[in-house]
């Protein structure tokens, strides 16, 4: 599903405050909303997706209004352990060779912040049926 940015965070109930560059947001339902690269994600152990970043971006002008509220919600996501929704922006090939920006959404996987250190930030996502197993192991 190829959606706009604005689209994006609308699935999640959010808006973006940039609606071209827009990283973050909180939700109606108090979640945070990201707007993930592509390209950071990883794999560090089974059932868990990290993603790492930089809240300053490379040809972003320092103390940007998007970077200072990427990281008051990280902030605010990382003190009271709020849920983190995922947005996938990957770059395709375009007319005549231009990058273009696609959004997608993965609302089966929630994240939640596992470091901040006001400019490195770390996510970690896991299924959601994995976030409800309790501890004796049995699904509730």
């Amino acid at each position: 599903m190829n959606l706009s940015l604005t689209d994006a965070f609308g699935r999640f109930g959010a808006k973006p405050a940039n609606r071209a560059r827009g990283s973050s947001a909180i939700a109606d339902d108090g979640a945070m909303v990201l707007n993930c690269s592509q390209a950071r994600f990883r794999h560090p152990e089974q059932g868990v997706l990290r993603y790492e970043d930089t809240v300053s971006k490379e040809g972003e002008p320092a103390g940007s209004k998007d970077a200072e509220l990427l990281a008051r919600n990280l902030t605010l996501a990382l003190s009271g352990s709020l849920p983190i929704r995922m947005i996938v922006c990957s770059l395709v090939d375009g007319a005549g060779g231009a990058a273009v920006q696609r959004f997608n959404v993965r609302p089966d996987l929630v994240g939640k912040v596992v470091d901040f250190d006001g400019d490195r930030f770390v996510v970690d996502f896991r299924r959601r049926e994995e976030l409800r197993v309790n501890n004796s192991g049995r699904r509730k």
